[in-house]
């Protein structure tokens, strides 16, 4: 089988196009646990994994009841939070949808 010039010439531009488009691991700054959306997901976990060890503590008495309300109350704030942008998110995808093309 044989290759048009303009078929070989295309597959070559996608082949050295095709790195451009995928994503370059950055190096993290120094003391950051991440950056972008991967920090906020462990910032996220890590909010919530405090407000169950309070908990537990509470429950067992070793907390007091004003670390118990700040942990919970942080907790509630990042759900929230979470919640919040998932709906804009949604949001975004249902305008898109609806854009004629």
């Amino acid at each position: 089988m044989t290759m048009d010039i303009k078929s070989a010439f295309a597959a070559q531009t996608y082949l050295h196009a095709r790195p451009a488009t995928e994503p370059v691991a950055q190096p993290a700054a120094e003391g950051a646990e991440g950056g972008g959306f991967s920090g906020l997901f462990s910032d996220f976990a890590q909010t919530l994994r405090q407000g169950e060890e309070a908990a537990k503590a509470a429950m067992t008495g070793g907390a007091d009841p004003h670390s118990l309300v700040e942990a919970l109350a942080a907790s509630e704030l990042a759900v929230e939070t979470a919640v919040t942008l998932r709906n804009k998110v949604v949001e975004a995808y249902q305008e898109i949808l609806r854009m004629q093309v």
